[in-house]
């Protein structure tokens, strides 16, 4: 038996999987998150432990003789956020999330510092990633900044508390711009340029590698038989590719979850920095991956739903399974700033093309068209990395949604394949890294691609509308920055 836990944005999720590779339970706890001045997002790490003990002490009432027989553990995490532990190892403020955009200055700070950083990193400084938020912490907090004597990324702050030891994996650490990810190992010259040093980073570990095991007692408290392996895991993306079978070049997904994102394996790093193409080691070694990120994906329709006091089932039913047309109001999606290809975290989302006779109706899949509009400047972004994309298999929370997989293929203009139980990639990819950990078997013979069970076509006459309305969306754009 195997675990996977994916720390997400907005909830914690824990798969158990069997040796057929056959989920058999699963838990989900939800998270909240703060945000205390426009463009900031935070959360307390104390959620996250409290979540996934939750999740797992409600498998052992359900399915105890299951968990009593895991062998291996899989993490998957939200990426880029900044952990600061003092010298004992209690955090010492909020974790400064993904999505937060309070560092834009720092990142013109950090690129002046260190010319190198895109050539190294394979990207460019973003507020989204890790290291500008600890120059910014540098400036704005200096005490919590000469306290912090070690910096982890959300996954890694989890597994600190279940083996007592700090390790971060490859995939989920070039999201930090700490990471050479030729080398797939810390720069000295990227700790230099934000006041650190290696002493402040955890050991890194590629992903399906045996990292450490989960404490004695812990393993006491959910009944296990042994003390599991715990695997290196991976960042949320890079997990989800693994769930997928997506380990090989030619493998295109879309994620659609809190945030979104179009993501390409490779097997040599193919840089677009200047497009806010995102370069990550995946979790399989001598791999890496390309992707274009939003900021704003299903969070989109969580956001709308609430405006409008209904469940995003009940906004989704009656639009049906396609759509007809596009709708006539455009929306923007950037609600937290956007990343590919703007790297504007000052822009905000927009409603356009509002009338008396506009409806709810028109308002959802507007704000549906909107994400996927946006995922289309990722493609293009990624095309100019020599990145082509014939189809693309979907992920997440969002690809639930059959109404929003069929705008996707229309405006990508590819077929878009949806798998059962998509909305757990992320932990059943971690999953499978943690059997890797455990077994040493092939990569290939355990990343499997699951069955698909539908795939949505796109319509010659729909293409053509959408890439009639792509151009006019486009000039909705304004840099605020």
């Amino acid at each position: 038996m195997y675990l996977g836990i994916d720390l997400g944005t907005s909830a914690v999720k824990t798969v158990l999987v069997d040796g057929a590779q056959r989920v058999i339970a699963s838990e989900s706890r939800p998270l909240t998150t703060t945000s205390p001045l426009s463009g900031y997002f935070e959360q307390d790490p104390a959620q996250w432990i409290d979540a996934t003990f939750a999740t797992l002490d409600a498998l052992k009432v359900t399915h105890a003789g299951a968990l009593a027989a895991v062998e291996g553990i899989g993490l998957s995490g939200q990426m880029h956020g900044a952990t600061l532990l003092d010298a004992s190892s209690r955090p010492l403020r909020p974790c400064i999330l993904w999505n937060d955009g309070r560092s834009a200055a720092e990142c013109r700070v950090l690129e002046r510092r260190w010319p190198d950083l895109r050539a190294t990193s394979g990207n460019k400084a973003m507020p989204g990633f890790t290291a500008p938020k600890l120059l910014w912490i540098a400036t704005h907090e200096p005490e919590i900044f000469a306290a912090t004597k070690l910096v982890l990324l959300p996954k890694a702050y989890l597994r600190l508390v279940l083996s007592g030891e700090a390790i971060e994996d490859v995939s989920d650490a070039s999201g930090s711009l700490w990471l050479d990810a030729a080398r797939r190992d810390w720069s000295d010259a990227a700790l230099a340029a934000t006041g650190l040093s290696r002493d402040h980073m955890p050991r890194l570990v590629e992903g399906c590698a045996p990292a450490t095991t989960l404490r004695g007692e812990l393993a006491r408290r959910w009944g296990m038989t042994g003390q599991p392996v715990i695997a290196g895991g991976a960042g949320d993306n890079p997990a989800g590719a693994v769930g997928i079978g997506a380990v090989r070049p030619g493998t295109a997904f879309v994620s659609l979850g809190t945030s979104g994102a179009l993501l390409a394996p490779t097997s040599r790093i193919a840089a677009n920095p200047d497009r806010a193409v995102h370069t990550f080691c995946h979790a399989i070694p001598g791999m890496w991956i390309q992707a274009g990120a939003i900021l704003s994906a299903a969070s989109c329709l969580a956001w709308i739903a609430r405006l409008f006091g209904a469940t995003e089932a009940e906004l989704l039913a009656p639009l049906g399974l396609r759509p007809q047309a596009p709708s006539p109001v455009s929306f923007l999606p950037y609600l937290a700033g956007e990343r590919t290809p703007h790297d504007d975290p000052a822009v905000r989302g927009m409603l356009d093309g509002l009338s008396h006779g506009t409806d709810r109706g028109s308002i959802v899949q507007a704000v549906l068209e909107g994400v996927a509009f946006a995922l289309a400047d990722c493609r293009n972004a990624l095309a100019d990395a020599g990145i082509a994309m014939t189809e693309a298999d979907a992920i997440g929370g969002g690809s639930r949604s059959r109404f929003w997989l069929s705008v996707l293929a229309n405006v990508l203009n590819v077929p878009v394949h949806r798998f059962a139980g998509g909305e757990t990639g992320a932990a059943f990819g971690a999953a499978r890294l943690g059997r890797l950990a455990v077994t040493g078997e092939a990569i290939a013979a355990v990343c499997t691609r699951p069955q698909r069970i539908e795939t949505f076509e796109p319509d010659a006459r729909l293409v053509d509308a959408y890439a009639e309305r792509l151009p006019a969306w486009r000039e909705l754009y304004r840099p605020r920055h």
